[in-house]
Parts: structure tokens; sequence; C-alpha cells
């Protein structure tokens, strides 16, 4: 699946025309870091995009975002991120909490509050202390931004609750400048969120910052296909959050061209988002909330990419697959059954037939049409590693997809047993 895009490293680098950074405002009683910021290096805005939870309970920063990002046709100067707060399910208060921070940004930073945009993660239904954010947001105003891979760090660090570390991901491409020459483009990207994962959108947020150059439709066109195929193919536990939030920012100081949509240059920007976004999921995966076992479901021979997707994502987000990854049990009939229960978003069945289904767990074949003979202890061995890839072949096409999960241990139970105490 990834073959076709560039190769991304896992680690930070600020793309050119932004400043980040972080800071511990107060708002987690840990005193760990809580409050990012990233803001646009210049006199202009960032072209913007942003794609958003589903979920009908929507946080107050959700609501705030889509309306920016509606009156300003797209165009942005700063992200805030506030993180052991969720500021969601808080009413009118907590809508003019959100509206007072975008104000507070603005006050610090000389940015009009409408090009400010804002994300928040932790409990549902506590308020944010405006206060605390406000003298926060005004501690970073005269020296805690920077340019460099440590300001991008440090608001990466800013946004993870239960995370066990940062979410990072960058690529280059070369696209072409007025001149013809080629300029090397920086697509980076940080992520947070292991629980309570399963995006149907678009508690994760996520933002990905470019210095190319492209309109806001285009951005928001490469967004919407980027996270079709990645963050909406992520499970980590089947609850979709009242927060989920993706934004990608391009300043458009690399000096190369903005592509035209449907152009190969469109393509190539299209693909370095997709990558970034891929690495971000694969990692927020990874770090599931007690999670030993990256699981990554590959479906070939579906009979459209609908069908991939949904074959994929049902996989990797059944209780009985990671419970049996967890306990490294090559219990192929339940990869079966949650392939076969895979509905459409429509809500109609997937083109499934068992006699041309094929499954293999972890390089080795378990069932073409009929269980196949395999060595049980061997594959349970074999499960036994970081990542396990799960390969389904529907035998009904040519589509493909991956989906993202992990296993289900004991440490998420707990991790979730005592959330808001």
């Amino acid at each position: 699946m990834s073959a076709s895009l560039p190769h991304v490293e896992e680690h930070a680098e600020l793309p050119g025309g932004f400043l980040a950074g972080g800071l511990s405002a107060g708002i987690k009683t840990s005193g760990r870091p809580d409050l990012g910021l990233i803001v646009v290096d210049g006199a202009g805005a960032a072209s913007a995009a942003g794609v958003f939870t589903t979920n009908r309970v929507q946080a107050a920063p959700v609501t705030l975002s889509r309306h920016h990002l509606d009156l300003t046709g797209g165009r942005a100067r700063a992200f805030v991120v506030t993180s052991g707060c969720a500021n969601a399910a808080t009413g009118p208060a907590g809508d003019d909490d959100q509206a007072a921070i975008a104000a507070a940004v603005g006050a610090a930073f000389g940015v009009p509050p409408e090009e400010t945009l804002a994300a928040s993660t932790g409990l549902i239904g506590t308020r944010l202390p405006v206060a605390r954010v406000r003298d926060g947001l005004a501690a970073l105003a005269p020296t805690g931004l920077s340019a460099t891979a440590h300001g991008f760090e440090a608001f990466a660090t800013a946004m993870m609750t239960t995370d066990s570390r940062r979410k990072l991901a960058t690529t280059t491409v070369a696209l072409p400048a007025d001149d013809l020459s080629l300029r090397r483009v920086r697509v980076s990207g940080a992520a947070k969120g292991v629980g309570m994962i399963h995006p149907r959108m678009a508690t994760m947020i996520a933002v990905i910052l470019t210095d190319a150059a492209a309109s806001p439709a285009l951005l928001a066109d490469l967004l919407r296909d980027a996270s079709a195929s990645t963050f909406e193919q992520l499970s980590v536990d089947g609850d979709t959050s009242t927060n989920d939030t993706v934004v990608v920012l391009a300043s458009g100081t690399s000096q190369a061209e903005a592509p035209r949509p449907g152009s190969p240059e469109a393509a190539q920007l299209g693909a370095a988002l997709t990558a970034v976004c891929r690495s971000l999921a694969r990692q927020q995966a990874a770090d599931g909330e007690g999670a030993s076992t990256l699981i990554t479901c590959v479906v070939t021979g579906a009979a459209d990419l609908v069908d991939a997707r949904a074959v994929a994502r049902a996989v990797v987000r059944s209780n009985l697959v990671k419970a049996a990854v967890h306990g490294r049990d090559p219990n192929w009939g339940r990869v079966a059954a949650a392939a076969g229960a895979a509905v459409r978003p429509d809500g109609t069945s997937v083109d499934l037939d068992p006699a041309s289904l094929t499954i293999g767990l972890a390089g080795s074949a378990v069932f073409s049409g009929i269980p196949l003979p395999f060595e049980v202890a061997s594959v349970s061995v074999a499960m036994d590693a970081p990542e396990l890839v799960i390969e389904l072949d529907l035998g009904r096409g040519e589509a493909t997809a991956e989906a993202f999960g992990c296993d289900l241990t004991e440490a998420y139970v707990v991790e979730n047993s005592a959330y808001s105490t």
C-alpha cells in the first residue's frame, strides 16, 4: 500500500514559515505540558483545511475551528492545542471559553481571532481554565516559540494525554518553481491519541505543516483523500471521540509553485501528505492504550475500494481479533468472522464469498476457501512481534486497502476503568 508513497522519518522538522512551542499552563494537575501553539511566521495567513469528528456531540474547539475555516475561506495564522480538558459537552459556556482563548491568541500574537484554529483533548464535561491558558499564551509570546524542530517537539509533547511517546513524521518532495527549478518542499506532522480512537471523519488530534504553496480548496481535497486511507482506517477501541481534529497548514515559503488541481505536482504533494498521515496513524495504533502489538490488516482482491476499506476496518476493530493477537493465538476464524460481518458506510454488506477468501497470519497462509494445514506453534511464535500483518484476499476484484489497530490487553481495561478519577 505504501510503495508509491515517499519515505517518512519519524522525527520533527518544522517547515519554513512557522513557529511552534509548548509549555505547562496548569490545565493538568500533574504539571505536565498542556498548552501548544503554532503560529505563521510572517504577515500573511497560511492556507488551511481540516477534517473533524462525525460524532454528534462535538467539542467547542471543533465547532470553533469549523466556523473559522468557513469565515476565512480556509486561511489561518495560528493553531492552539490544550490537553487535560476536552471542553466537550460544556454548553454555551464552553463555546465562550474557546472564543476567549482565540481572542487571547490574537492579543498575544497579533492574530485576528477568526484566523485561529483550536483543538482540545482530555476529560469530557470539564471547562478550560481560561485564565491559566491566557497566562500561558502570554508566556509563549516573547520567546517561547521557535522555528526549530525543538519547538515542534515541544508542541507535540503538550498535546499528549495517555500517550507514552510523541508521534512525529516528516517527508520531502521536490516541486517546480516559477523558473522551472525544483524546490525542496517539507511536509511534517504531529499527532496524539491512543484511546477513544475510531475516527469517522474525518480523543485524536493531528496537525500537518508544509512550506508548499497550495490553495485552501486543493488542501481540503488532498487532506480528505489522505485521511480516508489513513486516520479513517485507524481503530484502537472502536470509540469515536468528540474531539477528533486533523488540520493542515501550508505557508508557501518554499517558493515552489502552487500545484494545479489534478496535476502531477498536486499528486506529489498529496502523496507526501498521505505518507505523513499514514506514519502518524501507525504510530498511534502502535501506542494504543495498553497495546503490545501493532496490527496491520492488508486487504486485496476487493470488488471496490469501499469494500476493501470496510473489511480492513472490521478486522482491526474486532475485540475478538484483538484479544487473540494479544494471546498470540492464530485463531483465523475470528478474522474470517470479522471480515464476513463488515458493512459499507451505507449499511449494506460487503461483497464477500468465503469460497474465494484467503487469509494469512504473520506470513503463513491459514485459509483459502477451506482451512489450510499450518504449524500452530510456529505461527504463534511469529505473531509475537511488534507488528502483526493480517492479509486477506477477497477474490472479488482489484481494489486494495489497509487498516491499523492494536491488541486488546488488561492494561487497556485498567487505564480506562478510572480515567476520570
